[in-house]
């Protein structure tokens, strides 16, 4: 008698799935052969949950099959469970509600990194370093990154109780604040980077990054910007319709901004320019990398096919499909591939996923540009852009400059991975606040964190000399000492601002403003002469 109730069970949880969640507002036609399909799967599943020697809930079968099923389609399909579907839905928020911190694990304690400006955290006073020893009388050891920022979110208004240990205080810390909206940031950094020069880096594209851009591009015009470098690196996508948004501030007229194309006909749209936003009419220089995906490769592949700006880095990440998120019963959800992105030339951004190895360990380099896969002989594709500069498809986008990211000595990588730098900037802090962000390290600062490492037992004493024994590596050492100091007394942009007086994309980025001027001239002259095209070759 339990049987068919439960092959019943599983074949109504297959109905709702198909009918009330993948195709949204429409209803699916059960046919007779899916009919006769899904009673062999029904089967399937109550053989396995009656037999199996262990015991397997119906919807751990269920959701195993599906993961399944998703794996044999692209590696963007991807089918969610209740947690996951509400952790996707919460990251493409603008605002949150917790306390205003960003953490992260230090030495294996969950650590502060820098308190949110204006956030209860801030208020309280919270500081880079402070370690959260208990959230709730619950002790924090063991917890991951992930469970302790669901314990301190929460809904507006309400409270939460932490202890923190920091390291000027002889005792744990109690403290009672009360949640309030954080906005999630997507742009990260604005700012003059230097006279005339806006720095502008976007990590994501959530429901807010479209009027975030606005405000950032008005706020650095305001300034006194000429000249923008755009940062795209390992910015990972996120929302089409914000990725339209931002790309509407750049591309002029009602220039074409991506097209879409699949299966079905709804698939098929073509998104342009709106011409409501103030031209840019500016040189332009866009940081790309490896981890620059989906949404940010729409957005760098209309600079690059319209030549509003040079494209500088490593080669983009190439994920051009279109994923739909359907709803499905149980709060579950499903992202589904149901179209492809193309650049205005025409060009897919899609990568080959042939081999879901090599597309999952895909690291970028520009020694292969215009090529497909290593070993494989076939050329790309070739485009063109409104000047004529040749650019390829299928491949994510390749940089009109290739610039590779800097390496840092493996000793100071080695002090990295033992937050070195930031434990010893958070005692120097807690002794002696430092006045403004003009300050600069004392001669002696390099000996006492020598001094330091060897007092923590971070390392031996022949390892310091010979791993700063380079000028280089002191030079590098000391930017890494300065910024967490600065990061511990003004914030993380004061942080980032330092080191990227020492990161070679950025460096060479600043001096391509000159070539990035050339192509903009060359883009108003064509305009002023449409149709005519030009098919000068900018390397």
């Amino acid at each position: 008698m339990r049987r068919p109730w439960r092959i019943a069970a599983v074949s109504a949880f297959l109905a709702a799935l198909l009918m009330g969640g993948v195709m949204g507002r429409r209803v699916l036609a059960i046919t007779d052969d899916a009919r006769e399909v899904l009673r062999v799967y029904t089967e399937l599943i109550s053989a396995v949950h009656e037999q199996y020697p262990t015991e397997r809930s119906y919807e751990e079968l269920v959701d195993a099959s599906v993961n399944g099923l998703v794996r044999t389609l692209d590696p963007h399909t991807n089918f969610f469970d209740t947690a996951s579907f509400d952790e996707m839905r919460n990251r493409q928020q603008s605002t949150f509600s917790g306390l205003g911190i960003l953490v992260g694990m230090r030495n294996g304690r969950l650590t502060v990194i820098t308190p949110i400006e204006g956030t209860p955290a801030a208020r309280l006073g919270i500081r880079a370093g402070d370690v959260i020893s208990s959230i709730e009388g619950e002790p924090t050891e063991g917890m991951n990154v992930d469970d302790a920022v669901r314990r301190l979110k929460g809904p507006k208004g309400t409270k939460v109780n932490i202890e923190i240990v920091r390291y000027s205080l002889p005792e744990p810390l109690p403290l009672e604040i009360t949640r309030a909206e954080i906005p999630q940031n997507t742009v990260r950094y604005a700012y003059m980077i230097e006279p005339g020069t806006g720095y502008l880096a976007v990590s994501d594209f959530n429901r807010g990054t479209g009027e975030e851009v606005r405000k950032a591009l008005d706020s650095l015009r305001e300034q006194g910007m000429e000249r923008l470098l755009l940062d795209l690196r390992n910015n990972g996508g996120g929302l089409l319709d914000q990725a339209v948004v931002v790309a509407d501030q750049f591309v002029p007229g009602d220039g074409k901004i991506v097209e879409t194309r699949g299966r079905t006909r709804d698939s098929f749209q073509e998104f342009s320019a709106s011409d409501e936003h103030e031209e840019l009419d500016m040189p332009v220089v866009t940081l790309v990398s490896d981890g620059t995906a989906s949404a940010a490769e729409i957005l760098a592949g209309a600079i690059q096919d319209h030549d509003i700006g040079l494209i500088v880095g490593t080669p983009t990440w190439g994920k051009g499909l279109v994923q739909t998120v359907y709803s499905l019963s149980y709060g579950n959800g499903l992202a589904v591939t149901t179209a492809k992105y193309y650049t205005p030339s025409g060009r897919l951004i899609q990568r080959d996923y042939s081999s879901w190895f090599d597309y999952a360990s895909y690291r970028s380099s520009g020694e292969n540009a215009g090529t497909t896969a290593e070993g494989d002989e076939r050329e790309r594709e070739i485009f063109f852009t409104d000047l004529g500069r040749e650019v390829f498809g299928e491949g994510g986008i390749e940089p009109d400059v290739l610039v590779e990211p800097q390496t840092l000595a493996p000793f100071l990588q080695y002090l990295l991975s033992r937050n070195a730098f930031f434990d010893f900037a958070v005692e120097i802090s807690a002794d002696e606040r430092i006045a403004n962000r003009d300050w600069q390290p004392p001669p002696t600062l390099l000996d006492e964190f020598g001094e330091w490492l060897l007092d923590k037992q971070v390392a031996k004493s022949e390892e310091i000399a010979k791993g700063l024994a380079e000028a280089d590596a002191r030079e590098d050492a000391l930017r890494y000492l300065l910024a967490e100091v600065l990061n511990a007394s003004f914030g993380i942009e004061a942080r980032y601002q330092v080191l990227a007086r020492g990161d070679r994309q950025i460096q060479r980025a600043l001096e391509l403003f000159d070539d990035a001027s050339q192509l903009l001239a060359r883009r108003k002259s064509l305009e002023a002469e449409a149709p005519a095209s030009a098919s000068l070759g900018l390397n």
